[in-house]
């Protein structure tokens, strides 16, 4: 009797599906995490402790923190902001907006960097007006704000607007002529139906900003104590060839990552298809 190849045994395709998945979560995932925490330990729990309590992992600890800490609150107001103009209104130079969006996704950090060094390095276009009123961008604080605020940007809007546009405008327009100003139809009817999708924007958005390397490597100078962040400190201590402290360092980071993970899933579930309805393409 002949066999029918193309048939294949019941739940076979979602087995391969699963292992597939499984295979590449414990090769891309489990893996590193693994060998990163690993090294972080090799030299027992004190030697690890003494690694994240060194003066120069603590600074750049805390500067990562007060980065985002500006980063994420002005990124997330912008988002909001572009996200319910793209979403809501037709306007000239709506096109504009949305490459800006897009700019940071299909840039390099390192050529973002590059680029305000050529803007407000000492010898940028805006360098001597900034040097003569005693103003520093580059190899400063400044700098690492304007990097990290450049590589976020669009967290925050790209999240929201498919959202946006799934509601509709039909609530709004409800609340408008129901007597509601535009801030109170906004609070009241507009932002408890975007909060998952805002929720998880803000996440990744912290997530990026504390993880960035590239642009602010380029901006920062590598000044140990002043302008060296996690990312920053952990390719100092693995060129210094203290390997402990610079998986310590790592660990910390991966830590973020799983965290980020974990906060995802918890929003998929409480947002109920909301999230991760983000990061798909925009409208022209």
């Amino acid at each position: 009797m002949a066999v029918d190849r193309r048939a294949s045994p019941k739940g076979l395709g979602s087995r391969l599906i699963a292992v597939s998945a499984a295979s590449f979560m414990a090769l891309f995932v489990v893996l590193p995490l693994t060998l990163i925490f690993q090294q972080a330990f090799a030299d027992g729990v004190s030697r690890y402790l003494a690694a994240i309590a060194d003066p120069e992992t603590l600074d750049a600890i805390w500067l990562t923190l007060l980065i985002a800490a500006i980063a994420v609150p002005l990124n997330t107001l912008f988002g909001v902001a572009a996200a319910w103009c793209i979403a809501k209104f037709s306007f000239p130079g709506k096109n504009i907006l949305v490459t800006i969006l897009d700019l940071p996704l299909s840039v390099s950090p390192v050529i973002a960097g590059m680029v305000f060094v050529l803007l407000f390095g000492a010898q940028g276009w805006f360098g001597p007006a900034l040097a003569a009123h005693n103003l520093k961008i580059i190899f400063a604080f400044p700098g690492l704000v304007l990097a990290t605020l450049f590589v976020t940007l669009p967290y925050v809007a790209r999240q929201l607007i498919p959202l946006m546009l799934q509601i509709g405008r039909d609530e709004e327009e409800a609340a408008i002529v129901l007597g509601a100003g535009g801030l109170r139809t906004f609070l009241r009817v507009t932002l408890p139906n975007i909060k998952w999708g805002l929720i998880y924007g803000v996440l990744l958005c912290n997530a990026r900003a504390m993880g960035e390397f590239g642009a602010v490597a380029v901006v920062s100078g590598h000044i140990t104590g002043v302008t060296v962040t996690m990312p920053l400190q952990v390719e100092i201590f693995y060129n210094d060839y203290h390997t402990v402290a610079a998986f310590a360092v790592a660990s910390l980071l991966s830590l973020l990552g799983l965290l980020t993970l974990l906060l995802r899933r918890w929003l998929e579930v409480e947002g109920r298809g909301a999230v991760g309805a983000g990061m798909k393409g925009l409208p022209t």
